[in-house]
């Protein structure tokens, strides 16, 4: 089955935060990527090359539109900020075969956040998470309100809505 990039999301919560308290979407994104790199172990003998695996290097890059005063944005400029911690989890919103979501979750650093305001364009935020260590494989059985059909909107039969007459 082929995926589409629109059915990944990151979720952030930083280090910290309230044991119970939801992750958070991180507003508007429009690219994500999780990156695992390893570091080869190169060696010549007299009978040549050896070639052997070595340190792993994970990280998670992510752009997004800029959305004032979004609490996942905030999560991630604050982090750097504040040299803390942050848990990422990488989801697949399109359910497996029990119904959960598949999902990758790790600690990580932000490297880096860089914001761009292009004068004919959406403000874009970019930022670098290096993962602590490895990330783990695993599912999540709910997703934080909101996440599914954010944008879906409910059938309304004519005058069902708006503002009254103030009468």
């Amino acid at each position: 089955m082929r995926q589409n990039g629109k059915d990944t999301i990151l979720l952030v919560q930083p280090v910290d935060a309230t044991v119970g308290s939801d992750a958070l979407l991180v507003a508007e994104q429009t690219e994500g990527t999780h990156s695992i790199e390893n570091e080869l172990v190169d060696e010549q003998t007299k009978m040549g090359r050896i070639l052997a695996y070595g340190q792993n290097s994970e990280s998670f890059e992510l752009t997004t539109y800029g959305v004032k005063r979004d609490a996942g944005q905030l999560a991630v400029i604050n982090a750097i900020k504040k040299k803390k911690k942050l848990k990422v989890w990488e989801v697949d919103l399109i359910p497996n075969e029990q119904g959960t979501y598949d999902a990758v979750f790790a600690y990580c650093l932000v490297e880096s956040v860089e914001k761009s305001s292009p004068g004919d364009n959406f403000i874009e935020i970019s930022a670098t998470l290096q993962v602590e260590g490895e990330s783990v494989e695993g599912t999540l059985t709910e997703l934080p309100e909101g996440i599914l059909n954010a944008s879906a909107i409910e059938f309304e039969q004519p005058g069902e809505t708006g503002t009254s007459t103030g009468t």
